[in-house]
């Protein structure tokens, strides 16, 4: 089996439907993907209806922005109740912070010199959670810049001149709420991008040990080959499952291809067995 547990629509920040998405995934010849648009659930009904079309199994998830002091870190919920009102509230009040500092964000870059309205931005948002890509798709078509990775890496990263900091669930909270929801918790993508100091292995345990934290995606592209291999003799020292995934943001990430990071069908039926025990729906 061939399973990628970490994919986009444009639900959220990736550009394609689910439908789009569950098709492409059936001609990359996937068994399995997990749909984890963020901070919402709302494209996972259209993609379980094309997964059953299409013969490619959807595992329910979402991406909940969470934050470590201050730090950015990205939390995998898969098989939550979707109708759970405490993590419900808690998602909207993040989606909110997204879209809350789009006017200044926008403002700060029209500074800049290069002008940006937040009508610009929203014609780049279908879906119901707003964010920094849209924010890149409106630079792009207004030629500031060539791609969503070049407005990052230039104008909308932490610390760079139009970034504006915004509402984040603190990790250990999030992870309960999770929990609470019936779902399975996997901490995204933890060391990419030099964020290895952030979330050291004293950290993890402590997650692991005192919050629950289920799993640790460790196949993912922003973790190279020596940070893998570190990170995957962490998870195994604490006992945690290890996913593997793509990120897959349809043409919003350039080197993201469906597929291009795999979970083991042990690890995934693992996530399906806690779901299950825990009354959810994987």
């Amino acid at each position: 089996m061939r399973i990628d547990l970490h994919t986009h629509t444009l639900v959220s920040d990736g550009t394609d439907t689910p439908t789009q998405l569950v098709r492409k995934a059936a001609q990359e010849g996937l068994d399995v993907i997990g749909l984890t648009d963020h901070d919402t659930f709302d494209g996972l009904r259209e993609a379980r209806l094309a997964g059953e079309e299409a013969g490619v199994q959807v595992l329910a998830g979402m991406e909940f922005s969470t934050e470590r002091r201050g730090a950015s870190v990205h939390l995998l919920a898969y098989g939550c109740d979707p109708h759970d009102e405490d993590l419900l509230d808690e998602l909207a009040r993040v989606r909110v912070g997204r879209s809350d500092r789009v006017p200044t964000m926008a403002a700060r870059l029209t500074e800049l010199g290069m002008p940006l309205t937040v009508e610009d931005v929203l014609r780049h948002a279908t879906g119901t959670s707003l964010g920094r890509p849209h924010i890149a798709d409106a630079m792009v078509e207004k030629g500031y810049v060539a791609h969503r990775d070049e407005a990052f890496r230039l104008w909308l990263h932490e610390g760079s001149p139009a970034y504006v900091d915004r509402y984040s669930t603190e990790l250990t909270r999030a992870i309960e709420l999770v929990r609470r929801a019936k779902g399975v918790a996997v901490l995204a993508h933890p060391w990419g991008r030099g964020r290895r100091g952030d979330l050291p292995e004293a950290f993890l345990a402590e997650l692991v040990l005192e919050h629950g934290l289920d799993g640790i995606e460790v196949d993912h592209p922003d973790h190279d080959d020596d940070t893998r291999a570190d990170l995957r003799a962490v998870a195994e020292r604490l006992g945690v499952i290890v996913t593997g995934s793509s990120d897959h943001h349809g043409l919003g990430k350039r080197n993201n291809p469906l597929g291009a990071g795999l979970t083991h069908p042990d690890a995934h039926a693992e996530i399906v067995r806690r779901i299950q025990a825990r009354g959810g729906r994987p």
